[in-house]
């Protein structure tokens, strides 16, 4: 191989490199203040809710007994009508049931409750997008335990299309997340 154009190829590489990287670091945009407002104080909320014993302890059940559909999966929960007893027990048990009047409210778009594997334990009023999201940022970072975790942009929310900031909060017990409360705050 040519030293001479492997160089210039590999020059050429690292800059492109470099200069993607900075384009992406440069065209993030914050969120516009009232939206930051907003979401600000729905990591306060979702914090305290995170918090209430019977979201807790739907969580420490579910993680000692298991998925409430063991053998679901991201690809079968596809074809789940929104009908199915399946789903609509994700609503009708008692953290479900309370998530559902938290979702009443106008300023947040969905309110999904997920073991330490990332499974469905409860959901407000609406049918997840995924079973599992366990490889998703929102759970993925507030697993960690550390705090309330934001996204940085606004987006269409994959389940209801309504464009929001994705904010979630960890499930503690003893100190140690357990779970993940996530929803996503309408950006209006």
């Amino acid at each position: 191989m040519n030293k001479k154009y492997f160089s210039r190829s590999a020059s050429r590489a690292w800059f492109f490199g470099l200069s993607c990287l900075v384009v992406s670091a440069t065209s993030q945009a914050q969120l516009p203040a009232d939206v930051q407002e907003k979401v600000n104080a729905y990591k306060t909320q979702l914090q305290k809710w995170a918090s209430h014993p019977v979201i807790v302890n739907a969580v420490k059940n579910a993680n000692a007994t298991g998925s409430v559909l063991p053998d679901m999966s991201n690809s079968r929960w596809l074809d789940v009508p929104e009908s199915d007893p399946r789903v609509t027990q994700l609503s009708s048990n008692d953290a479900g049931a309370l998530m559902s009047e938290w979702e009443a409210d106008p300023n947040i778009s969905k309110l999904y409750l997920r073991d330490a594997e990332g499974n469905m334990v409860a959901a407000g009023r609406n049918k997840p997008l995924l079973w599992n999201n366990k490889t998703k940022p929102p759970f993925q970072n507030a697993i960690k335990g550390e705090g309330v975790w934001t996204a940085d942009e606004i987006k269409p929310d994959p389940a209801s299309q309504i464009p929001g900031v994705h904010v979630s909060a960890p499930i503690m017990d003893g100190g140690k997340a357990i779970g993940v409360l996530h929803t996503s705050v309408v950006a209006k």
